[in-house]
Parts: structure tokens; sequence; C-alpha cells
């Protein structure tokens, strides 16, 4: 005996609810991708910072110690050496969402100090950036040009 043929509406509705299930799976598995791309970017993007932080709180030991031993100047820069040498450990333990909640929990129990801190690393930012490009050559005057500007004839 053969088995009961289904309708051709049955086999219809189960061709459509397979293909609706392996579209999902489909697009879960892009979605997921996606987000691990995601993530890995940050992730960089938060170690290529943490680096970043860590160099300059390394700059500011180096300037401390060139400074007077005990003058305000050497304290205070080397606690804030120390404050950003903590701040790139935790950069590198906690994730980017704990990393936010930090920061946005920093900010609202500390606004000045928080946007003094958002000021000076945007001007360090800046001055790393220029630093970073490539150097403007001066034009000098021609020798014998020189030597005219300096009555030399």
């Amino acid at each position: 005996m053969s088995t009961p043929k289904k309708p051709a509406t049955e086999q219809v509705k189960q061709a459509a609810a397979d293909v609706a299930e392996q579209a999902k799976i489909a697009a879960s598995t892009v979605a997921k991708d996606a987000a691990d791309a995601a993530r890995g970017q940050a992730d960089a993007a938060k170690s290529s910072m943490a680096d970043e932080v860590s160099g300059v709180a390394s700059a500011l030991r180096t300037a401390a110690d060139e400074l007077r031993s005990g003058s305000p100047q050497e304290r205070t820069f080397g606690q804030i050496a120390e404050g950003l040498a903590d701040a790139s450990d935790a950069m590198r333990e906690k994730d980017l969402g704990e990393l936010v909640r930090d920061v946005t929990t920093f900010a609202r129990r500390n606004p000045m100090v928080f946007l003094g801190g958002a000021l000076l690393i945007g001007f360090a930012a800046t001055r790393f950036a220029k630093a970073s490009s490539e150097p403007e050559t001066a034009s000098l005057p021609a020798p014998d040009q020189y030597s005219n500007m300096h009555g030399d004839v």
C-alpha cells in the first residue's frame, strides 16, 4: 500500500515554511557574523586606544622624571601618569559595554572633571596628530639671497 499523498496546498505550505525557516537561520547567521565583526573592530579600537593612553602615561612619567624631584609639577605629572596607566589597564580588561557604563557614571558624578579631561585629551590628540603629520619644510632663502639680506655682498 502506498501512503496517502498530501494535497498540493499542504505541500506548498510546507515548502514555504521550510524556506522561511532556512531564511530565518540564514538571517540569524548573518546577524551573528556582523555582530562578531563589529565586536572584533571595537576590541581592536579599544586595544589601540589603551596603547595610546599607555604611551601618554609613559611620556608623562618621563616628563615627571626630568622635573625637579618633589616639585608640584613632578608630583602632578606622576599622579596623572598613574591615573592614565590605570585607565589603560581598565580598557584592556573590560569589555566595551562596561567601559561605556563606567565613563557615563563618572561623567554624571564628576561633570567638570570629565569635561576638563575630555578637553585635555582633545588637546593631546590634536598635538599628537600634528606631530604625526609630515613636517612642513620651511623655505630658506638661497645662499646668495641670505648674504644680500645681511649686507655681505
